[in-house]
């Protein structure tokens, strides 16, 4: 390691520490390289949260975890992931006790957790390798990093990525099962995904906060680890926003970008506060550039209002409305591999308007389904009384602001009252709440949905290298005219 790489590391280093991490030299630490996780502060934590456990049940909780096969790395990966997130119960020496749910990281009390992060921590597998930095949580070391220096021009943070994803992911399984988040950096440029995320769709984390101005180059450094490793930052990321699909057949895991993050949080606080029969029933308006992943924004959303506050939420049914078929067919298959991410067995597509009322006719409770607006009509009627229904509408700016009438001619030269699928939508659901997604917000989307409660601007998505500029090459059009034509322009 040259001193730029080292002088890198040490900032990253103080960084951490200013967010409440304690930095630890993995050489002092006594164990094997084989072992991965730091058992003495897993067992503290244990102790302190569980403190009626046996020595026996504590040694049972850090198996469970410790025991989870490398091999395939995404399977064991996966497992880690739902052992972590969700957590397990635990049968306890005393068969006539009921059982304990036990959690690895408290994430409603972020101080109840040992936060570290560690250097020269040498692990052996198939080769032994030594990462350059390791976010550790109650002793499971759920990130890793990984730097390259900006200034040799033998290495890039391409080279940082061939790193993590080819040899870390060879020869080390057995730590990187447990590693959740994956980060690279040369300074200039920082960006994170999973250790199953293709380099492309690495990004950065361009602010710490969600008030704050797009920063780039060496910022995106600070607003990284401020804005996505600060306690309560870190938390709810891993409890919500990390999707494994359920049948992947990729390896893919997508962990969200800073705008889906800010977005989602900023619409569930917005949902919450307008509820009926309390609120007005205007959820708010997202407002996100094309290609910035609004489907993925509503799919952490829904996580949110699935898991989140349930004494207020009590069990919602979520509906998500489209206006095409084929943004129906996209959105449907990101979301029917998600019943395990939104532990919701009950997410389908609606097939047709009888299958429409068929399915949400009183229902009582929960479920998620994604429909069409057309499939709303006159003959629909009334489905459900109920306030605990969303409606979350994508493309908010056509089809779904209809809510008014239009005089239209019929044909005897006389006047009908029409009126637009929106009225009917909620004539369906009057006490339902209702929010929307528009990468073009008008005052009709602004009317029927709520104020604009987050934005994600084509020029943020375009800085951040989401979506692809658009270049517009100014000409002048040769044209011809004879005398009579120009006559006849300048008379009209």
């Amino acid at each position: 390691m040259n001193f730029a790489e080292q002088d890198l590391e040490q900032a990253i280093i103080q960084l951490f520490e200013q967010q409440g991490y304690t930095h630890t030299n993995g050489t002092d630490i006594s164990r094997n390289t084989e072992d991965i996780l730091i058992i003495d502060d897993l067992k503290q934590y244990l102790n302190k949260r569980y403190p009626t456990l046996s020595e026996v049940e504590t040694q049972k909780v850090i198996n469970a975890l410790e025991f989870i096969s490398p091999s395939p790395l995404y399977e064991g990966n996966r497992e880690t992931f739902s052992l972590i997130n969700k957590g397990f119960s635990l049968i306890p020496d005393n068969t006539k006790d009921l059982a304990i749910h036990i959690d690895y990281i408290d994430y409603d009390q972020p101080d109840n957790n040992i936060f570290k992060v560690v250097t020269q921590y040498s692990v052996q597998g198939d080769s032994l390798r030594r990462p350059d930095l390791l976010v550790f949580i109650n002793g499971i070391p759920i990130a890793i990093c990984e730097f390259k220096s900006a200034v040799s021009e033998q290495v890039t943070i391409y080279d940082a990525w061939e790193q993590v994803h080819n040899r870390y992911n060879r020869d080390i399984k057995s730590l990187m099962k447990y590693c959740l988040i994956s980060v690279i950096s040369d300074g200039a440029n920082t960006k994170m995904g999973t250790i199953f995320t293709p380099y492309a769709y690495y990004y950065a984390w361009n602010k710490a906060n969600e008030d704050e101005k797009v920063s780039n180059g060496i910022s995106s450094l600070i607003t990284m680890i401020k804005g996505a490793f600060a306690k309560d930052r870190i938390l709810p990321l891993l409890q919500d926003f990390i999707f494994y699909p359920d049948d992947s057949k990729k390896n893919e895991t997508i962990i969200c970008r800073y705008p889906q993050f800010f977005g989602a949080l900023k619409m569930f606080e917005n949902i919450k506060s307008h509820l009926q029969p309390f609120g007005d029933g205007k959820g708010g308006t997202y407002f996100g550039a094309t290609g910035c992943g609004k489907t993925y924004t509503m799919l952490y959303l829904t996580r949110l209002l699935v898991q989140r506050d349930r004494e207020i939420l009590n069990n919602p049914t979520i509906i998500i409305i489209l206006d095409r078929e084929d943004l129906d067919t996209q959105t449907s298959q990101i979301f029917v591999t998600a019943t395990d991410f939104l532990q919701e067995k009950n997410i389908r597509s609606i097939n047709s308007r009888e299958d429409l009322r068929l399915t949400l006719k009183n229902k009582p409770s929960g479920g998620v389904y994604i429909t069409t607006i057309q499939k709303f009509a006159e003959t629909t009627g009334l489905l459900s009384e109920r306030a605990n229904i969303i409606c979350i509408s994508d493309e908010a700016h056509r089809t779904q602001t209809g809510v008014g009438s239009k005089l239209v001619e019929n044909k005897n030269n006389g006047l009908d009252k029409k009126y637009g699928f929106a009225k009917y939508l909620r004539d369906s659901f009057p006490n339902a709440t209702y929010c929307g997604f528009t990468g073009t917000p008008i005052d009709d989307t602004l009317a029927v949905f709520g104020d604009v409660v987050d934005s994600y601007t084509m020029k943020e998505a375009s800085d951040d290298g989401i979506t692809v500029r658009i270049a517009y090459e100014p000409r002048l059009a040769r044209v011809i005219l004879s005398d009579k034509q120009t006559e006849e322009i300048e008379k009209y």
